[in-house]
């Protein structure tokens, strides 16, 4: 009797219901009312979880228990970082009606947030994670396990990109094999400027520059210790490269703006449009998408294939629980990036980075290529130069945008009130004296001028983030400042009296020399940001030569490999100056491309 007259009350309620039952679409909106039929739940329904950057909101449609679409109506996740890991996880959702998904690569915050507001939606339509309908997986996977090209590139970073493309403006069929679910690697949350002497930028400026002078900087930046030869290719092709990216790739820089990164003797780095990696990028993967060149993704290169004669012919690679294997006709350019997120590989070669110290780097960023390379036999240089970026967020390591104030005019402070290095100085030299400060943390302190000067308005997400966890703080006088994080304003005020002094008389720092832009730090609102040291670049890598060939220890070239970006070692030696990554990229992966399509 008692199951009866449940399901008379079910019949009941779905006849009361019946208007508003039938297919729902993720652009409807929510219902107020969950419509339920004795086989479950329909509607739409809102929720809401946390991402790294703020709230994601989605539309949850579902049909008798069965999640039919997702749609982000709010998201606030990193542009070009979180699209492609997010979107996986949706695709996965919406495949199993789970959120028991497979591991998706990348951008972790974003996809958790995202589960988190989809569970949140299903809260809200009365249906738990457990009361999903199992829908039953596709017959088999039709993956292909074996491809045939002329030219693989491993890694879809701005390096990979760019081989890829050379390679297939020369002729090749290309594929790219990129390990996360994302493309852009390290380029992608880096600044995206790139030096260039003799820029048409500097011109605009009638900044002189020369490429003998970018070319002494570079070698006096690493101590003397690149190979003289590939610096002198970096510098040589620098401004063909620069070319390249704003006529065919189409990437847009800003004509009047020049940064000045420290070890550098005149300004010479142009300045992307959005002030980071995201516009190179974009650009790049267009271009490569309008030529029809696969990407590979969620695909993880092991193992470089060879010959019977040490040529090598091809990679074998993982994706989920399948391998893979591609064969290349021509020849594989590895470009893969560094070592800076793995911590293990870091103490290897240099006990100093242990895991006290976070990393700027995205986290596929494990030297993969490193070791494939070295497993047939490539030579190594340069392993225990490993670089950390000054100016971090304390607390997760990334790379603060905000902080470029320092290039601006901004100050660096410590606890005691003091300035204690030159704010355009190396980023070693910087980063090894913040470490030596109370609490192992600097302060930039900077005003009103120094915001309008650093095109602030490009960082405004990065800014508001850095005020709600804390480390950025606004007031109206430097006392306020030196009050909020205990700074001994005493002497705080001193020192920038001696240097507003200086400013106003000379122009000139008369105790730290400091270069770039300077602005006597006078002009309300004032600004105070915490900053920290992060391991940013690893100089060490594979051996190549001006053709990009990876070499073995006895310096002859590995037929059929190649290398490109800062999966390579000898081009920066003991210290990579800011702003020669990205022209490293451009100038080899440009070289690699070319030279594997031959």
């Amino acid at each position: 009797m008692k199951r009866f007259l449940a399901m008379m009350l079910v019949v009941l309620m779905v006849f009361s219901l019946a208007g508003c039952t039938g297919a729902s679409t993720a652009t409807e909106e929510p219902t107020t009312e969950p419509v339920v039929e004795a086989a479950g739940v329909s509607g739409t329904f809102e929720g809401t979880g946390e991402g790294k950057d703020g709230a994601i909101r989605v539309n949850l449609t579902l049909e008798n228990n069965v999640i039919t679409g997702v749609e982000i109506l709010e998201s606030h996740e990193t542009e070009g970082l979180s699209e492609a890991p997010m979107q996986e996880v949706i695709d996965q959702v919406l495949a199993k009606n789970s959120l028991s998904i497979d591991e998706v690569s990348g951008a972790s915050y974003s996809t958790n947030g995202l589960l988190e507001a989809i569970e949140s939606a299903l809260g809200a339509a009365g249906v738990a994670v457990t009361d999903l309908v199992a829908v039953a997986s596709a017959e088999g996977d039709q993956t292909p396990l074996e491809y045939r090209v002329d030219v693989i590139v491993v890694g879809a970073g701005g390096a990979g990109m760019t081989a890829a493309i050379t390679a297939k403006e020369a002729g090749a069929d290309v594929a790219v094999l990129e390990k996360m679910s994302f493309v852009g690697g390290n380029t992608l949350v880096s600044g995206g400027e790139l030096n260039v002497p003799g820029s048409w930028v500097q011109e605009n400026k009638g900044v002189e520059d020369s490429i003998e002078q970018y070319t002494a900087d570079t070698l006096k930046g690493g101590d003397n210790q690149a190979n003289p030869e590939l610096v002198a290719v970096l510098a040589e092709n620098a401004l063909a490269g620069a070319e390249w990216l704003r006529d065919e790739i189409k990437v847009n820089y800003q004509p009047d703006y020049l940064m000045q990164f420290g070890g550098h003797s005149v300004p010479r780095a142009i300045f992307p449009e959005g002030g980071s990696g995201y516009e190179m990028i974009s650009k790049l993967k267009a271009k490569a998408d309008g030529m029809e060149i696969p990407f590979h993704m969620n695909t993880r290169a092991t193992t470089l294939l060879t010959d019977e004669n040490g040529r090598v012919i091809g990679v074998e690679a993982t994706k989920g629980d399948q391998t893979l294997t591609f064969f290349a006709e021509n020849g594989v350019v590895l470009a893969t990036g560094g070592f800076g997120s793995n911590a293990e590989m870091r103490v290897k070669y240099n006990s100093e980075y242990d895991e006290r110290y976070n990393t700027t780097d995205q986290e596929g960023t494990t030297g993969d290529g490193i070791v494939m390379a070295e497993a047939v036999g490539a030579d190594l240089v340069d392993m225990e130069f490993i670089q950390t970026y000054p100016a971090c967020s304390p607390t997760t390591g990334i790379l603060s945008y905000v902080a470029d104030t320092r290039f601006d005019g901004a100050l660096l402070f410590n606890k005691e009130g003091e300035r204690f290095v030159g704010e355009l100085d190396r980023r070693d030299v910087i980063s090894k004296g913040i470490l030596a400060q109370t609490d192992s943390i600097g302060y930039l302190v900077w005003d009103n001028q120094v915001t309008e000067a650093s095109h602030m308005e490009n960082f405004q997400k990065e800014y508001d983030e850095l005020v709600k966890n804390g480390e950025l703080f606004k007031a109206d006088s430097v006392k306020e400042l030196a009050a909020h994080f205990g700074l001994n304003f005493a002497v705080m005020q001193t020192v920038l009296d001696q240097y507003n002094e200086d400013m106003k008389t000379t122009g000139e720092d008369s105790v730290w020399n400091r270069r770039g832009l300077k602005f006597a730090i006078e002009e309300a609102p004032f600004y105070i940001q915490k900053v920290a040291p992060s391991v940013h670049h690893t100089m060490g890598g594979i051996v190549i030569n001006t053709q990009a060939q990876v070499l073995t220890a006895e310096g002859q070239a590995i037929e059929g490999l190649y290398a490109a970006g800062e999966v390579t070692g000898g081009i920066h030696g003991k210290n990579r100056l800011g702003g020669n990554a990205i022209t490293d990229l451009t100038v080899f992966g440009r070289i690699a491309g070319e030279e594997v399509a031959k």
